[in-house]
């Protein structure tokens, strides 16, 4: 929970106990005793307690976003000036696997998934995969596609880490399915966008595929139920 504080209650203890303490400071000509006024010392002794609210309120935060990627601790930002180092963004590339154009193939040892193109060639999306434990493969089939979708984490998460939220909203900057969602058949997994772009390329959810915003879009468009889904 956020922390909250009686700005009052303490502003008044804070002037009983530092209002007449003194202090000493050294000039050319010796020592001279200086005694600071009530209200410099409560302002002082306050900015201070309000420095570490603040201190405590970031690492609230922070352990809030952490929470909602999976419990992971964030990598850090790929994204530098505008340009993008990590190879992870769309891009078309020789493909000679054996699957029919429009199937979707997920590699999760490169974390990238591929869309199966004609003339031997596939678009490349870089992706988020599951962590240690969360990894699967298997053949499915999109069998619903959301914009914005709300997200409801199963019973099973909410277990594992508590304090999850029972519903969210789509299009809450928080919801950690992004912009948009595949649902791949009856399970509990999703291809799907996210709000956290550093963590695509890593190995960080419970088992969904985490794309880009703007990736997943272009996927989403390209794609329709009924799509097969290869997860290597």
């Amino acid at each position: 929970m956020p922390i909250c504080w009686n700005w009052k209650a303490i502003a008044l203890h804070t002037e009983e106990i530092v209002g007449s303490i003194p202090y000493s400071a050294p000039l050319a000509t010796g020592w001279i005793e200086l005694v600071p006024t009530r209200r410099v010392a409560t302002l002082v002794a306050v900015a201070a307690l309000i420095g570490s609210v603040s201190v405590a309120q970031a690492q609230f935060d922070n352990e809030r976003q952490d929470m909602l990627r999976g419990g992971s601790t964030k990598k850090g930002s790929y994204n530098i000036f505008g340009f993008d180092g990590t190879d992870l963004g769309r891009t078309t590339v020789r493909y000679d696997g054996k699957y029919a154009p429009g199937t979707i193939v997920v590699n999760t040892t490169e974390r990238r998934l591929y869309l199966v193109q004609a003339n031997g060639s596939a678009l490349r999306y870089g992706i988020g995969v599951g962590k240690r434990g969360f990894q699967w493969k298997g053949t499915h089939k999109i069998t619903a596609k959301k914009e914005f979708p709300d997200w409801t984490p199963p019973a099973e998460m909410r277990a594992r880490q508590k304090g999850l939220p029972a519903h969210m909203k789509g299009g809450d900057p928080d919801n950690p399915l992004g912009a948009r969602a595949m649902y791949l058949g009856s399970t509990l997994y999703r291809i799907h966008g996210s709000n956290d772009p550093d963590s695509v390329g890593e190995a960080e959810s419970s088992g969904c595929f985490r794309m880009r915003n703007e990736d997943v879009a272009d996927l989403y468009k390209r794609v329709s139920v009924g799509t097969t889904v290869v997860v290597q």
